[in-house]
């Protein structure tokens, strides 16, 4: 075959305005869902990493060079240090902004390019106005009926809480990689615009690595289908090389130590139960790449799908369950096979109504439409961090969940770069007002004494544990707070200071200031 690439296949013209009112429908309803999102922002619920996050850019904000580990008073790197939270880390530091808000600028551009992305992927594929719209609504809520909250997976409720995780942006970009890869593949551009795709590659990977895996699974399809000649692999080769540079130069991580870590695996276990009850909505989407599939074998959603199952599925059956975290490879081109199967059909039941019988495109409409009302409804509690659980109908209020509280309570005691010796939730929040934990709240892979740490945290809290060994725990790790829920209460030498909205207790060591 010749370095020239095939035609990809692309949907016939429109027919004059048939289409415009269900593409005006499409738009309002992506548009209200896209608003939902950005309410949401606006109060930045507080589960999951968001102080994993916080604690990145708070600690750029005071070392742009040198920050260490976000989590504990140790001198290692962190493949938190992305191009993006160095990035917001700058911002707070020439502004002074507080972090928070910081995060909540970083939300709204990451929301930004995760739109601006997908509807500029799904116009490589379809021309029909209700498309983009259609592919934005699929990503949101064709998942299941069981809630499932991953950064990376692009779930209504999922992308309300992560919102302002570089994840976000990095599957934004994703999108842009796609549409940007696909043009190069149909009309080669020359050198330079490879290396920019392989920088853009570069900067996803070190911004979410996960997400970075399922880029990959998605230009890998896309080169495929295209059934590129010696010419476009040369160029790609060229472009991944020229990613590879920017990988191996970045001087916060060394993002290839990460290959082979294992760390991550009993985190990850859970990705592989109740499949059907988190993503059953999404057979909709696999029937469509069916039909995909029959038109054309190397259909790029059909091989992007493929790939993306073959990863999940060969990390479930090898225990290697990060590989989980690859789903939306499977995920995103079986949602987006749905919305052009329903922007397809739905062109041709529009145009053609009153003078044929609906027939199978209403039936597709029909089955994309009703999978999107169950998703909508499943992941309804999302409306509940805009107006408050109580404003919710009891049914809706049920799908709602409680966001975490946040230790700012503790801020008028503890200053920046303190350590307090905290366990489970509380380690995972206190580092984002700038302190410090004794163990990490969360898998550190680059922290070489991370086990001994952990045990020192377990001996401190275990019951009857005497005052020395505690006073020797504080002394190792220059402790100068104690976060506890009153297990300590009446502990030799503690001196309790305040008590916060959920019963905890700040103590002040012996020796503390």
């Amino acid at each position: 075959m010749t370095g020239r690439t095939a035609t990809t296949r692309t949907a016939p013209p429109r027919e004059g305005g048939a289409a415009v009112l269900p593409a005006a429908v499409c738009r309002a309803a992506a548009a209200l869902v896209v608003l939902l999102l950005l309410l949401v922002v606006l109060v930045l619920p507080w589960a999951g990493d968001l102080g994993m996050h916080a604690a990145t850019v708070e600690r750029l904000r005071h070392g742009l060079t040198r920050p260490g580990s976000p989590l504990v008073d140790a001198d290692v790197p962190s493949p938190y240090y992305s191009p993006w939270t160095v990035l917001l880390g700058l911002l707070a530091r020439v502004t002074g902004w507080q972090v928070f808000t910081v995060l909540r600028i970083g939300a709204v551009a990451g929301l930004a390019l995760l739109v601006t992305g997908v509807w500029r992927y799904v116009r490589t594929l379809s021309d029909r106005p209700s498309a983009p719209p259609l592919a934005l609504l699929c990503l949101v809520l064709l998942w299941g009926t069981a809630p499932v909250d991953w950064s990376g997976f692009a779930g209504l409720h999922s992308l309300a809480l992560t919102a302002a995780y570089p994840s976000v942006l990095a599957l934004g970009l994703a999108f842009h990689f796609w549409a940007w890869l696909t043009r190069a593949v149909r009309e080669p551009p020359g050198w330079a615009a490879w290396a920019g795709l392989g920088v853009l590659w570069a900067v996803i990977v070190l911004c979410h690595q996960f997400s970075g895996v399922v880029a990959s699974l998605g230009a890998l399809a896309t080169l495929v289908a295209a059934r590129c000649g010696r010419r476009v692999w040369a160029r790609a080769a060229a472009g991944l090389a020229a990613g590879l540079a920017v990988l191996w130069a970045w001087p916060y991580y060394d993002v290839f130590a990460l290959l082979g870590t294992d760390g991550l695996e009993a985190a990850h276990r859970s990705l592989y139960r109740d499949l059907a009850g988190r993503y059953w909505l999404v057979l909709v989407g696999v029937a469509a790449l069916a039909v995909r599939l029959r038109r054309d074998r190397r259909d790029v959603l059909v091989v992007f799908f493929a790939l993306g199952a073959a990863v999940f599925a060969a990390g479930g059956l090898s225990g290697h369950w990060s590989w989980g975290r690859a789903l939306p490879a499977a995920l995103v081109p079986a949602q987006l096979a749905a919305a052009l199967l329903a922007a397809e059909a739905g062109h041709r039941w529009w145009s053609r109504r009153g003078r044929e019988p609906a027939g199978a495109s209403a039936v597709a409409v029909g089955a994309v439409a009703a999978a999107l009302a169950v998703g909508a409804w499943a992941q309804s509690g999302t409306v509940g961090y805009v107006t408050g659980p109580e404003a919710l109908p009891p049914t809706v209020r049920e799908k709602y969940r409680e966001p975490w509280r946040g230790y700012g309570w503790i801020t008028p005691w503890v200053r920046y770069g303190d350590v307090v010796m905290a366990r489970t939730g509380a380690a995972r929040q206190v580092p984002a007002y700038g302190a410090y934990t004794v163990a990490p709240g969360y898998p550190d892979v680059f922290l070489p004494d991370a086990p001994e740490r952990t045990e020192a945290v377990r001996r401190y809290f275990a019951p009857g544990t005497a005052a020395g060994t505690r006073r020797a725990v504080e002394r190792a790790y220059a402790v100068r707070w104690v976060v506890d829920r009153g297990g300590l209460r009446g502990a030799e030498g503690l001196r309790e200071v305040a008590r916060g909205p959920d019963g905890e207790v700040l103590y002040r060591v012996p020796g503390g200031r």
